[in-house]
C-alpha cells in the first residue's frame, strides 16, 4: 500500500471518529467537540497528503466518503443502538459499488 493510501485510510478513520464525537457533543457532551473540531482538522490534512502522493480527486474522495458512511453507520450501529434496516445496508453497498466503478473506469 503506497503512502497516498495510508493517508487516505488514515483520514477515513480521524472523520469517521470525529463523526461520532459529534453524536456524543450532540447528546450533550459538549468536550467532545474538541475532538470533533481536531478530528475534521487531521482528517482534511491527511486526504490532501494523499491527494498531494497521486491519488485522483474522483477516486480519494470517493473511497472517503463511500468508506466512511459504512463504517459511520455500523458504528454507530454498535455504539448508540442506531437503526442500521436491510434498506440502508443496501444503500451502503449501492455506494460502495459506485465508488469501484469510478476507481476503475479511471483506470486507463
Amino acid at each position: 500500500m503506497t503512502a497516498a493510501w495510508l493517508a487516505l485510510a488514515g483520514a477515513i478513520g480521524v472523520e469517521v471518529c470525529a463523526t461520532l464525537s459529534l453524536r456524543m457533543a450532540a447528546l450533550g457532551r459538549r468536550a467532545f467537540y474538541a475532538i470533533v473540531v481536531a478530528g475534521y482538522a487531521t482528517a482534511f490534512v491527511l486526504l490532501s497528503v494523499a491527494l498531494a502522493g497521486g491519488l485522483p480527486l474522483g477516486v480519494a474522495y470517493g473511497v472517503w466518503s463511500a468508506v466512511g458512511v459504512a463504517l459511520t453507520a455500523l458504528a454507530s450501529r454498535a455504539l448508540f443502538g442506531e437503526p442500521l434496516t436491510p434498506l440502508m445496508g443496501v444503500g451502503i453497498l449501492l455506494i460502495i459499488g459506485g465508488v469501484l466503478l469510478v476507481e476503475v473506469g479511471g483506470v486507463h
